[in-house]
């Protein structure tokens, strides 16, 4: 099973050295237990363009979907055999990277 975990910040500046390190060191444990899909960060909520062609409309708006303190800086796509493991890694992942997450199973895949 195939799940996304999302990290949610409300942080400017990105993660520390240190908090780097420890993400470094989670994506290494990963990788070597065979739960690496992949992983991003992703850039500021304020470089998003907010796209709705439904029905060929064409609409094209700068600036988040949602404007929140909180928003989705990174994620991780991992592969677990199980909810509980998921939740596990998802817990880890938290910890690591000094930061909330939310976990989510991916559909059909």
């Amino acid at each position: 099973m195939r799940f996304l975990i999302s990290v949610i910040d409300d942080q400017t500046g990105g993660a520390t050295p240190d908090e780097m390190a420890a993400i470094d060191a989670f994506n290494d444990r990963l990788v070597e237990e065979g739960h690496w899909v992949m992983a991003a960060g992703l850039a500021d909520p304020s470089t998003a363009t907010l796209i709705d062609n439904r029905g060929g409309a064409g609409i094209s708006s700068d600036g988040p979907l949602v404007a929140s303190r909180e928003y989705v800086s990174g994620f991780w796509i991992i592969e677990a055999p199980s909810e509980q493991v998921a939740l596990d890694l998802a817990s880890e992942g938290s910890r690591h990277c000094n930061r909330r997450v939310e976990l989510r199973a991916l559909l059909g895949g």
